[in-house]
């Protein structure tokens, strides 16, 4: 009997502009400028997280990559023994060398892929020159935003989902859909489904597609605006993550703040002040470090998310700098969760394990409720 066959893809920039404020990474300007602005890669350590933790639970996989950052380093990362496919390693990679990538791996059993939405639609491409006879894919969360359906929760959720298609090979499909990056920056989220891909039918371990928060009231979002400068106090610097909803907070404080980036601002006596406005995860740092701070964060409709998906500002550091978090979402978003919980995915999942337990999400104005954050890495969420 052949042992069970999981192809590796890693695309090496993936994420490299979350941190460093770019909102996204994809073309070869935006990557330079994200690496002139200090950014760490960090698709390939998600990647080996992944492949490590599929090897806890199934040893006996076998592991195929192709050379170089594309897999061969992540692979050697994870301590797998692994073979390699005849291609030739690429100083810099391109969504061509992703898609080939792909048909070089389309005899495996299950295709793992590292990366984001851009690369899930470069995958999904290979995919359908490959017809019928293509593998399952499952991707390992490594974007700045990650609105596909076809991406497991956490690096860990991909090893452990992966480990049990394995051993019962049930498959489902999953959306992928991406944005125009460039309308993104400048505020405008226009998603748009590109087609579908075979998954593991592991709905517990996979994030699904990101849902909008067009049906949300305008009074609603404002009332939670309303809440959130109530309870401000002098002094304190407040991190307004992004979305819709902390965007209402800064209109409340006659602010104009960023849509899709990050800001802190300050509230003392009835006035308001804009401290910094799209910042970095290294300028975050330093407006945070030494002082009392909140983090005001929204939550991604569909997929529960928090932490980890659009805000890499708020890294483990800053976190840790931050005193307190405070959720906002109506109460339709967290219908919609049905029970599941709120996620957080920081790239520390020890630090995302301290975060788990039960917070306070404000809902509208004078109203909350207790809901429950987890790790997006635990194994039964």
């Amino acid at each position: 009997m052949s042992p069970f066959t999981v192809g590796l893809v890693v695309n090496p920039v993936a994420g490299l502009g979350g941190a460093v404020g770019l909102k996204g990474s994809d073309g070869a300007e935006v990557q330079r400028e994200a690496l002139s602005r200090g950014a760490t890669p960090q698709a390939a350590n998600r990647a080996a997280h992944a492949v490590r933790t599929l090897l806890s639970r199934h040893p006996a996989t076998r592991i195929v990559t192709v050379p170089g950052a594309m897999g061969e380093h992540s692979a050697q990362a994870s301590g797998a023994v692994f073979d390699l496919v005849g291609l030739p390693a690429s100083p810099v990679t391109t969504p061509a060398d992703t898609r080939a990538a792909v048909i070089a791996l389309k005899d495996v059993d299950l295709l793992l892929f590292a990366g984001g939405d851009g690369t899930a639609r470069d995958v999904l491409d290979a995919v359908r020159g490959l017809g019928v006879g293509a593998p399952p894919v499952l991707g390992v969360p490594a974007g700045v935003k990650v609105y596909s359906g076809c991406f497991a929760l956490s690096p860990a959720a991909a090893g452990f989902a992966a480990a049990d298609y394995a051993a019962s090979p049930r498959r489902a499909e999953a959306e992928v859909v991406d944005l125009d990056e460039e309308r993104y920056r400048h505020g405008r989220v226009s998603p748009r489904l590109y087609g579908v891909l075979a998954v593991p039918a592991d709905r517990a371990r996979l994030s699904g597609r990101k849902t909008g928060s067009s049906s949300a009231a305008p009074a609603t979002v404002e009332g939670i605006a309303g809440e959130v400068v109530a309870r401000m106090r002098p002094g304190v610097r407040y991190v307004l993550g992004p979305g819709a909803t902390t965007t209402a907070v800064g209109r409340e404080l006659d602010l104009v703040t960023t849509l899709l980036g990050v800001d802190v601002v300050e509230y003392q006596e009835g006035r308001s002040r804009l401290v910094a406005s799209d910042v970095t995860e290294a300028e975050l740092f330093a407006l945070v470090n030494g002082h009392e701070a909140v983090a005001v964060l929204s939550v991604i409709g569909g997929q529960g998310f928090v932490l980890g998906r659009g805000n890499q500002q708020l890294s483990p550091r800053v976190l840790r700098a931050v005193q307190n978090l405070v959720v906002l979402a109506t109460q339709q978003k967290l219908a919609a969760l049905n029970g599941r919980p709120l996620l957080a995915d920081t790239g520390e999942e020890d630090l995302d394990h301290k975060l788990a337990g039960h917070v306070q999400v404000i809902t509208g104005y004078r109203e909350s409720t207790v809901y429950r954050i987890a790790a997006a890495s635990e194994e039964n969420l």
